[in-house]
């Protein structure tokens, strides 16, 4: 059965087909939800006929709309303002509408075929110097959804990670832990192995600033006393060490990382996110430094009397950009052709998605020129998924300092705001004991991912904890509670209400607005997907819960006498709590059976 939209949409093309002698394309024609303060349920704007028609708009919508009542099935009347043609379609039609939907297992998602495209998805990129926080957190988040997003919509999916492992910040708490950490380890400590190796960073951070402000007080000025700080050189010792193979320094650097890789898999499984494949930093930059020097010697890029190579792009617009320092040695641009080097050679890549923060902007907007220059067929088409930071009522986070909220502690704040509200009088009463951990963990974590998810990526938002697990609103423990009701619904069912027959009934308008708030979710996906936007996602799922909230209220299901309004009520209420868990599945957001 097609959509209410591609009935519309092909009926109104035969319409200006014979009324005005035009082959106007169906897909080209989009109706929208009619507005709540006019009559109808689907509206078509007619200005895109009015060079056939050579008519007015108000005629124009007018003739459209009587063709299509005496032609297509699906319309019961219609009305006209201006050019808006508003279409009221059949009760009995929306019946229809109902089963075709709840027959139709993945309702709203399109699989993957062998044609499909295949796109990969670069999210979290962590350093491992410090455990993931609040920033990671919605880059995790947003990376995820956005590769469920589009595998529902028919794409071939890759997750990837590049982790940055190298460099001097990787050496600050190396340095720290051979000086101060008297072999401290996960085990000897009882702390997840990112957190540790971030207690480590933050000490040397307060170490150097001693040294800078003794240095100052002998009367060195503030930029030479951070050069020239015993640490710093000590750090920059221990990177040269590194980069020359080191033995020692290399054995170190791979303990201590895979502590670190340890606590992060922790985190990722917590949170609820997986990748496909993981690039690290320290496998990239050398093929980045080899990739940018064959550019040289294509005469891609040039080199300074320092030896430096920079890349010339102000035919493009924009400025100079460093590629290589005159030691040779890479910066992060190097590095990231160097991954796409290696991603490339891997996957046969259509289109690249970088989820990295806005303060990155210009970075891929550089990015994307060079690897078109260097000959990736993706380079120029890439997308940087760029999202807005996190903030917190307390003021922005610092990492040095150690003050960064990290996702673990986030995590544990959410599942106990859950349980504290869990223990409010008529919370939680038909959850089980042996499910109640369970379904507090879906309740927080379901609270903290809705919340980010929800606000449009590109802006900066404000992350309240308290608001975020509020049960009114639009919230995600409002979205879980609302599918928890149905499950109680239908499990009070006594009847096979799916053998029942239905097609006889004529929804009423409550039904009739639910039933196409379900139709629009195939639309809503499709707009997700296209616009690059979980929000899109989640405030459509936060309206269907809205929606079926408004009419478990008005109206009566399991004490309705018609056994056929019954059933259909029954299988209407089910089908919206299979669009809900489904839609909430693209945020990685579970939905608990009882609440």
């Amino acid at each position: 059965m097609m959509s209410i939209d591609n009935i519309l949409a092909q009926a109104t093309a035969v319409a200006v087909k014979e009324l005005y002698g035009v082959d106007f394309p169906a897909e080209k024609i989009v109706p929208q939800t009619t507005k709540k303060e006019f009559e109808g349920n689907e509206t078509i704007v007619v200005f895109p006929f009015l060079k056939a028609s050579r008519k007015a708009p108000d005629v124009t919508a007018q003739e459209i709309g009587e063709y299509m009542l005496a032609h297509c099935d699906a319309v019961e009347k219609f009305n006209v303002i201006k050019g808006f043609l508003n279409i009221t379609i059949k009760p009995s039609f929306w019946t229809g509408v109902l089963q075709h939907i709840a027959q139709t297992p993945d309702y709203g998602f399109t699989a993957a075929t062998d044609d499909s495209q295949l796109v990969m998805i670069e999210y979290s990129s962590p350093n491992t110097n410090k455990p993931l926080h609040l920033g990671h957190v919605r880059n995790n988040l947003l990376g995820y959804s956005l590769s469920k997003i589009m595998e529902a919509n028919g794409y071939k999916v890759v997750k990837t990670n590049i982790v940055n492992d190298r460099g001097i910040h990787i050496c600050k708490s190396m340095l720290a832990w051979l000086k101060w950490g008297n072999g401290a380890t996960p085990e000897s400590t009882g702390k997840k192995g990112d957190h540790l190796i971030g207690d480590f960073y933050v000490a040397f951070d307060k170490h150097y600033k001693a040294e800078i402000k003794e240095l100052v007080e002998k009367g060195m000025s503030p930029e030479e006393a951070e050069k020239q700080a015993p640490l710093i050189q000590e750090a920059h010792d221990m990177l040269r060490r590194w980069e020359a193979g080191d033995p020692e320094v290399r054995a170190l650097w791979e303990k201590m990382n895979n502590w670190v890789y340890a606590g992060f898999d922790e985190t990722y499984k917590r949170m609820g996110v997986s990748f496909d494949k993981i690039y690290y930093e320290s496998d990239t930059y050398l093929v980045g430094r080899d990739t940018v020097l064959e550019g040289l010697e294509k005469g891609l890029f040039y080199r300074k009397e320092d030896q430096s190579v920079w890349a010339d792009l102000t035919p493009d617009g924009l400025d100079h950009k460093l590629l290589l320092r005159s030691d040779g040695t890479s910066v992060y641009m190097t590095q990231d052709i160097g991954t796409a080097q290696l991603r490339y050679k891997d996957y046969p890549i259509d289109r690249m998605i970088y989820v990295v923060g806005n303060e990155q902007n210009y970075h891929f907007q550089v990015l994307s020129l060079l690897l078109d220059k260097l000959g990736f067929k993706w380079g120029k088409d890439l997308v940087h998924f760029s999202y807005g930071m996190v903030e917190l009522p307390n003021g922005k986070m610092k990492s040095r300092e150690g003050t960064v909220v990290d996702a673990d502690e986030l995590m544990d704040e959410m599942i106990a705001t859950a349980t504290d509200m869990a223990n409010e009088p008529g919370r939680l009463q038909g959850v089980p004991e042996d499910e109640r951990d369970d379904v507090l963990r879906m309740i927080g974590l379901g609270a903290l991912k809705y919340f980010i998810l929800k606000v449009d990526p590109r802006k900066t938002m404000l992350f309240d904890p308290s608001e975020s697990i509020d049960f009114n609103g639009n919230t995600g423990p409002f979205i879980q509670y609302t599918h928890a009701r149905i499950q109680s619904v239908l499990r009070k069912c006594c009847e096979d209400y799916k053998s029942v027959d239905i097609s006889g009934v004529a929804p009423n308008e409550k039904e009739t607005s639910l039933i196409q708030r379900l139709a629009d979710f195939t639309v809503a996906v499709a707009d997700a997907g296209r616009n690059y936007s979980p929000a899109l996602i989640a405030n459509y799922v936060y309206d269907l819960a809205k929606e079926y909230n408004q009419f478990y209220h008005d109206c009566s299901i399991l004490k309705e006498q018609d056994a056929a309004v019954r059933c259909f009520r029954q299988l209407l209420s089910e089908t919206v709590g299979n669009v809900i868990r489904r839609g909430m599945s693209l945020l990685g957001i579970e939905v608990p059976d009882r609440m």
